[in-house]
């Protein structure tokens, strides 16, 4: 079994019954402080070296130009998108990638169709760009707070669809990320960014309003999720209650993916061997 189905949802997905502290690799037997302290820089290791195997594809990607990697992380407030973009893909060559956050669309954002933003991020050829936030945004908070209706919503589920499958066709590798945490964990976020001084810059008064929501985004994400989930725009649903293990579960898969694709540098060019530099 591959580390990506792992995280795949299957049948009827009920997040509430998803395990927000699940551990990729868990042998039941780390019970004292030493051995989660030991496990834990383990882990944490091993996300670097695979930090360092993106990188490396990275390179392998942008040389060839065959493929384009778009990665999208959604999740609720404090969830960990942003220390992802830092754990998993920071060894990457800046050159080669790109991180687009997603905000409330702007005046003239909003005189365009939804997916126009979006779709100017889209990576381009050898590129990997990591959505922080998405499109999804727009079937998400719109549908929890009924700025749109349902029929509106399975309209937009449909034209997400296309869009994927459009990217897909056209050389992007897709894969989507849910950054699943537990209300309780994001509580004790919320708690710290106000407890420490150095983190209150994070601290943001709507966190605490969307907050009030959480079973209705629980509830639309489930559906987000069934919706729009394909085989090349796969869904994985990734324990985020903790940081560690949620950058290895990210990290593995994203290995794994690139892996697959067989990218290789271009092939030599022996006319090269006729110059000479003076």
């Amino acid at each position: 079994m591959s580390i990506s189905s792992l995280f795949r949802p299957g049948g009827k997905l009920k997040i509430k019954d998803a395990d927000a502290g699940k551990r990729l690799m868990d042998n039941g037997d780390e019970k004292s402080k030493e051995e989660r302290d030991s496990a834990k820089t383990r882990d944490k290791l091993a996300v670097m070296a695979l930090g360092q195997q993106i990188s490396d594809y990275q390179e392998l990607l942008y040389a060839q130009k065959k493929y384009k990697l778009l990665v999208i992380l959604q999740g609720m407030d404090t969830s960990g998108k942003d220390g992802t973009v830092r754990g998993v893909f920071g060894q990457i060559n800046p050159l080669g990638a790109r991180t687009v956050a997603f905000k409330a669309p702007s005046n003239i954002e909003k005189e365009h169709d939804y997916l126009w933003r979006v779709h100017q991020e889209v990576p381009a050829s050898g590129e990997i760009v990591i959505f922080n936030r998405s499109h999804y945004e727009d079937v998400l908070i719109t549908r929890v707070h009924d700025w749109i209706d349902d029929k509106e919503c399975q309209r937009r589920y449909a034209q997400i669809r296309d869009f994927e499958r459009m990217l897909s066709e056209t050389g992007t590798v897709i894969l989507k990320f849910f950054l699943h945490i537990s209300k309780q964990q994001q509580k004790l976020r919320l708690e710290e960014r106000i407890a420490d001084p150095h983190k209150n810059w994070k601290f943001d008064q709507q966190d605490l309003v969307e907050r009030e929501y959480w079973a209705a985004y629980q509830n639309q994400y489930e559906e987000v999720i069934s919706a729009t989930d394909a085989p090349h725009a796969p869904w994985h649903i990734i324990p985020a209650d903790s940081k560690t293990q949620r950058n290895l579960a990210i990290a593995s898969i994203v290995t794994e993916k690139l892996e697959s694709l067989g990218l290789e540098y271009p092939p030599a060019r022996p006319e090269l061997a006729k110059i000479k530099i003076i």
